[in-house]
């Protein structure tokens, strides 16, 4: 990319409002952060439309056998890693349900490896190599949305004839022509220019939060507001799981405590053993004719 056009991307200008912050005291400093930071959530509030476009695409994928596929590079990449690592755990999704996909592999998670961003045929053959299929959808991930390994990923996606999102923070980006859906929440310079781990990168985390959250709940991996599908492999979510048995059950601590344990650390079961006087297996069977969502379960059981 020639240099002129990258120096017109909004996220490579100074920062009127951090201009000589070098010469800032410590506390002048973090509250000039604090202040650009603010703008964030609006940036990412006027992207709610298109941000619901993509969870829809990606519910009705994932209904259909699909999945979903962060494509980022550097920091872009590994928060596509992250929110993609943490599906399973929150929610009890199968592993390779969403995956996030960085460039430079997984040396790049701890250690940048920013030239390997620079490859189109990469992106796409790293696709490639996760099995990906016209059933799943590749969500690009790029602040400046002009990064050729996201590019290429796309543009492999599209070739396959599967769905594409592009998340960037750049108004009218590459990416955003290249995609089904674009979101693009417009945080402007950063307080360091060119520092996309900055505000660039607050908006992704968000956008991303909201996403995966959005179609866990689309797809019943959630009943109420409580997440029914947490997995207790420590003891911090083992006390969350009895919590939620307790709460959705309606019953007391060492009651669901015992009907956890029944229930072999499923809170689902758990849940409708309390609610119904059921043993384990009959709960099973309910919840698997629901296809695993509790509230479906709970709906067919009451009759309601």
């Amino acid at each position: 990319m020639a240099k002129d056009v990258l120096d017109k991307l909004i996220t490579e200008q100074p920062n009127p409002a951090s201009e000589a912050i070098d010469a800032k005291p410590t506390e002048e400093i973090l509250r000039i952060i604090n202040e650009e930071d603010r703008k964030v959530p609006d940036a990412v509030a006027s992207e709610i439309p298109n941000i619901a476009r993509a969870v829809d695409l990606i519910v009705d994928r994932m209904r259909s056998g699909g999945r979903l596929f962060y494509v980022g590079a550097g920091t872009s990449g590994r928060l596509g890693v992250l929110d993609a690592a943490e599906c399973p755990p929150t929610f009890q999704a199968p592993p390779d349900l969403v995956q996030g996909v960085i460039a430079g592999g997984e040396a790049a998670l701890a250690r940048s490896t920013e030239a390997s961003e620079d490859d189109p045929e990469a992106g796409a053959a790293d696709l490639r190599a996760r099995g990906f299929s016209s059933r799943d959808v590749a969500f690009g991930i790029t602040a400046s949305g002009r990064t050729p390994y996201v590019l290429g990923a796309v543009a492999e996606a599209r070739r396959l004839g599967a769905a594409t999102v592009g998340l960037s923070c750049n108004p009218d980006s590459e990416l955003a022509r290249r995609v089904d859906v674009a979101i693009t929440p417009v945080t402007g310079p950063e307080i360091i220019a060119g520092s996309t781990r900055m505000k660039a990168g607050t908006a992704t985390k968000l956008v991303l939060n909201m996403v995966s959250t959005t179609a866990m709940i689309r797809l019943g991996y959630v009943y109420g507001n409580l997440m029914v599908n947490v997995r207790p492999l420590n003891e911090k979510l083992a006390a969350r799981a009895r919590r939620i048995v307790a709460t959705a059950g309606g019953v007391g601590p060492d009651e669901a405590a015992r009907l956890l344990e029944a229930a072999g650390g499923d809170v689902r079961t758990a849940v409708l053993m309390a609610r119904f006087g059921a043993d384990a297996d009959e709960a099973r069977r309910k919840l698997e004719a629901a296809g695993g969502r509790l509230s479906e379960a709970i709906q067919k059981w009451t009759g309601s």
